[in-house]
């Protein structure tokens, strides 16, 4: 074992049950504040059908792709200045939301003390920008050798395509990884688990995300009939699997 690469969203950073509506009420304010319910909706009702469509096709894309298309239907102009406004104060909206777990700092450093790299490997239309922001903001930025998003790549995970670019990121100039040297954490079973699994990696499940959403019913995780090589019940599990693998 040589590497470890983590998803994002429900595994370095907790999930959290909240109205997405809310956060693109920031950007419609910003887009269209004479029309600001009409937009909200449209935005939100565009990601929805955005996330859809990248998932039954794999392939990835950019909030960009989701301005445009509400755009499209409510019929508002979106010029670059104002795209950049308009994503801002979305993100700004969910900065609160995006608070890494307590226990990622302390694990990738105790990863890094035993000379094991570690990358993160997140499905987003989100900007690198912002992701590393928040990273940074909580003391992981440099805790990981690689940041992967699918925001600049070509595909989603489960495809295979996003897991060899986050692999080829996360190793170390001239010491190529192969997958068997990788473990994948995530909270995902279809997303994460059995994509890396297909992909030949070693995978750990962290199944707080697939509890049911009260907020939005319709975005909870969905279940997938695979088993991972490890259930944990949180990221210090990891760490406790890691050692013990090692040893073996």
């Amino acid at each position: 074992m040589r590497a470890i690469i983590f998803d994002w969203g429900g595994t370095l950073t907790p999930f959290h049950d909240i109205d997405l509506l809310d956060l693109w009420r920031a950007a419609a304010e910003v887009l269209a504040p004479d029309r600001v319910d009409e937009v909200s909706q449209a935005l939100a009702r565009a990601e929805a059908q955005w996330w859809q469509q990248a998932v039954a096709s794999g392939r990835s894309g950019t909030t960009a792709d989701v301005l445009a298309a509400a755009a499209e239907a409510t019929g508002f102009d979106v010029d670059a200045a104002l795209h950049d406004r308009a994503l801002a104060a979305h993100l700004e909206a969910w900065t609160p939301h995006t608070i890494a777990d307590p226990q990622a700092a302390p694990l990738l450093t105790a990863l890094r003390e035993r000379g094991i790299r570690t990358g993160l490997l997140s499905n987003t239309h989100w900007p690198r920008a912002w992701h590393e922001r928040w990273l940074a903001r909580d003391g992981l930025l440099e805790l990981l050798d690689a940041r992967t998003y699918t925001s600049d790549l070509a595909h989603l995970k489960p495809h295979p395509e996003a897991f060899r670019a986050a692999m080829e990121a996360t190793a170390a100039d001239g010491e190529p990884l192969r997958p068997e040297q990788v473990v994948f954490v995530g909270d995902r079973p279809l997303d994460d688990i059995s994509g890396a699994q297909a992909f030949g990696m070693r995978t750990v499940l962290l199944p707080g995300s697939l509890r049911a959403s009260t907020v939005n019913p319709d975005n909870a995780v969905p279940d997938h009939p695979v088993e991972p090589d490890l259930r944990a019940a949180g990221l210090g599990d990891v760490l406790t699997a890691v050692d013990a693998w090692r040893r073996s």
